[in-house]
């Protein structure tokens, strides 16, 4: 069966919208002490308008991205809700285990924030995912 781009996008940019207001929530209300502290500490500006923008557009993409994983996958592990958080947990190992190991590894991320972030990512992954799968189907 042939993948409805039409959709991807319409539950991509939910799925992106999704991603979006819980970057925000983590970075901006539950870790921004965090997020000040480590910005003093390495010397470096608040991310700016330049920041947002590419921010913001790659999350919108991102959700895409999800979307299309999961109508790809429709195929082998069927709709609904199981291969939507199939999708989330591809693209959550992806995006958020991948970097936020690496952040830890290399001493940027403590073992707290790190935990925190991949547990709050892959809610929002699943959550995200779970959306915009709902608003895709192939007719």
């Amino acid at each position: 069966m042939k993948i409805n781009m039409g959709r991807v996008l319409l539950g991509g940019l939910v799925a992106g919208l999704i991603l979006n207001i819980g970057e925000w929530l983590l970075n901006g209300v539950v870790l921004a002490k965090d997020m000040k502290e480590f910005f003093a500490k390495c010397n470096l500006p608040e991310p700016g308008t330049n920041f947002m923008v590419i921010a913001v557009t790659i999350t919108f993409l991102l959700g895409i991205v999800i979307v299309f994983g999961y109508a790809a996958i429709r195929s082998r592990f069927g709709p609904g809700p199981k291969t939507a958080v199939i999708a989330a947990i591809l693209a959550w190992f992806c995006v958020y285990l991948y970097q936020n190991l690496i952040g830890f590894g290399l001493g940027i991320v403590s073992l707290r924030l790190m935990l925190i972030a991949l547990a709050w990512g892959l809610v929002e992954y699943i959550l995200a995912s779970l959306a915009g799968a709902a608003l895709y189907n192939e007719a």
